[in-house]
């Protein structure tokens, strides 16, 4: 059975990983949400983390935890902390999964690896060093029905602006790492190129889910189920969707 470290991404606390640690556990797995500097409850005092700050909120909860064979969890955001994440703990982890995530590039951070990085950079400026929260109608499209925008909008915090400015610091080129991406079909068709030039490693393979960029609401059973597939080895390895071997190869 999998020791998952579940990783929220922008805006998000640990509690966005309720109903997939859920059907986790009832499957006999250990799962442990995190919640990264200045979000969440943790919101506040920390809301000047920087992106390596989140990444050794990361490696310290592994250790201290004392977690072996970890499938390192991050969506969206925090696959930039998590990729650092996963080389720091070395033998501790069996895989890194990336949920429709960006993913670290060495000098490069979150707002200058995104099309849309100018615009988040003056969000950040023009909101005290915080990237504001998204809005109902942000969510539209999404595959989100009216109740989960609702509770996703009502925890959501703004985001420490520095986590998403700072660069992220590689020590070995992430292709090395045993690695998953997850796409979400309805925030878009492919992986952003980052992730889509490490897919050409054969330690990474590539899986779908038909829905939108938050599948840890929209389809918690189905996120799990997939997870616990890599957890056992039935999953991770073939390139199709949703740990299906007849998929595709992408």
């Amino acid at each position: 059975m999998g020791n998952f470290v579940l990783v929220p991404g922008a805006w998000l606390g640990a509690w966005a990983w309720d109903a997939v640690a859920a059907e986790l556990r009832a499957a006999g797995h250990d799962a442990h949400a995190l919640t990264l500097s200045g979000l969440a409850e943790r919101h506040g005092a920390a809301s000047w983390a920087g992106q390596q700050t989140h990444v050794y909120d990361i490696v310290d909860a592994v250790e201290r935890l004392d977690l072996r064979d970890v499938v390192l969890v991050g969506h969206s955001y925090s696959g930039i902390p998590v990729g650092q994440a996963a080389e720091l703990i070395g033998d501790r982890l069996a895989r890194v999964v990336f949920v429709d995530a960006d993913v670290p590039v060495d000098g490069e951070s979150f707002v200058s690896g995104w099309p849309g990085g100018v615009e988040v950079a003056a969000a950040i400026e023009a909101n005290g060093g915080l990237w504001p929260a998204l809005t109902a109608a942000d969510c539209a499209g999404q595959d989100l029905d009216e109740e989960q925008i609702a509770r996703f909008v009502a925890g959501a915090t703004p985001h420490p602006g520095a986590a998403l400015t700072e660069p992220a610091a590689l020590a070995r080129p992430l292709g090395e790492l045993p690695a998953v991406y997850v796409k979400c079909l309805l925030d878009g068709p492919e992986p952003p190129p980052a992730a889509a030039e490490l897919l050409k490693n054969d330690s990474w393979s590539l899986l779908t889910l038909d829905t939108g960029h938050w599948p840890m609401f929209s389809r918690p059973a189905e996120l799990a189920g997939m997870l616990a597939g890599l957890s056992s080895g039935t999953g991770g390895m073939h390139p199709g969707g949703a740990g299906d071997p007849s998929g595709p190869r992408r």
